[in-house]
């Protein structure tokens, strides 16, 4: 595992959210409920961020079309549900696809993730 340091633990408070760039990704940094999750900032759907997403039930929900992934593992929960009678034209377009995660750790008061190489 190639772990990076990718911010002051102290600097993602509980509830905040934050993008970084790891490479060529742009990972998602969440602080739920004092827990931490690192996730692909693109939904799988459209490629569409999901920076401004709700987080219910433990899944982060795409804004735009409502696909729902869960946090620590990605998997789908639901997949374009939005908007009423063309989600489902839309779920046509890009089949269900998970999000990918990627481990995260707190050492010496930084929070690292590990995101492999392309």
């Amino acid at each position: 595992m190639a772990w990076t340091k990718i911010l002051a633990e102290n600097a993602l408070a509980s509830g905040a959210r934050q993008v970084v760039k790891v490479g060529d990704k742009n990972i998602l940094v969440v602080n739920h409920e004092n827990q931490l999750y690192a996730v692909e900032n693109n939904c799988p759907h459209l490629k569409l961020p999901l920076k401004s997403g709700k987080i219910q039930d433990g899944a982060i929900v795409c804004s735009f079309h409502r696909s729902a992934f869960d946090l620590n593992t990605g998997e789908v929960k639901t997949w374009c549900p939005w908007p009423p009678g063309v989600g489902k034209l839309l779920s046509m377009v890009s089949q269900e696809k998970t999000l990918p995660v990627f481990p995260v750790r707190v050492e010496d008061g930084n929070i690292l993730i590990d995101v492999p190489e392309a």
